[in-house]
């Protein structure tokens, strides 16, 4: 699980800045808000324009896993890889569209599948998938069984993919140090409290206005 520590994060390569050269300004006009993460991807804009072909389909309701789902997947992912970053931008911009509440959040963080929080199956199901792939990079056959009836083969299959991929995701973000966009939550903001700990929770805001493609 992540350390809920507070430093300082200088970026190890340095995210493209305007003015942007035209092939450089299309690239990340397709990938979205003009992220840290995605300034990065466009230093070669070929790069970018794979990884948007990607998200074409894993990012949009094309994709057989649930928008609700697919966050579940996105947010534990990131958040067993201790990828703050990526985990911060994806519960400021998808949290309430998908309807998770702070107890739910605070768990994806720190709890287990079988946190009082998650009252539909399904959702246990597929944390439960994303903790076995995290732990073992297998799934064992009752947890296959439990994913399959769950969510069906065809999502099962995305569910696995967008999870090897935001691991993919999380070795960018925590290897280049890239620091926390603005308005996006910290790891400490859903720390399990402490016995007689008054529990506040700040307003997650969205500061990009936009919806990425990652």
């Amino acid at each position: 699980m992540p350390r809920f520590s507070k430093q300082t994060l200088v970026p190890r390569l340095t995210p493209v800045e305007p003015p942007y050269d035209p092939e450089t300004a299309q690239a990340l006009r397709a990938l979205g808000p003009p992220l840290a993460l995605f300034r990065i991807f466009a230093r070669r804009p070929e790069r970018a324009e794979g990884i948007r072909q990607w998200g074409r389909y894993y990012m949009s309701r094309r994709s057989a896993l649930s928008l609700r789902h697919r966050e579940l997947v996105i947010d534990r992912t990131t958040a067993r890889c201790g990828a703050e970053y990526e985990w911060g931008i994806h519960i400021a911009l998808f949290a309430d569209k998908v309807g998770l509440d702070a107890e739910q959040i605070r768990s994806l963080v720190t709890g287990t599948p079988d946190d009082a929080c998650w009252t539909e199956p399904a959702d246990r199901a597929v944390i439960r998938a994303v903790d076995g792939l995290y732990g073992a990079g297998d799934l064992a056959d009752d947890q296959w069984q439990e994913l399959i009836a769950a969510v069906g083969s065809e999502a099962a299959v995305d569910l696995l993919l967008v999870c090897g991929w935001y691991h993919a995701i999380s070795f960018v973000a925590r290897a280049l140090r890239l620091p926390p966009e603005p308005g996006t939550p910290a790891f400490s903001d859903y720390r399990r409290p402490r016995p007689n700990e008054r529990d506040s929770e700040d307003a997650l805001t969205d500061a990009t206005g936009q919806t990425p493609v990652l």
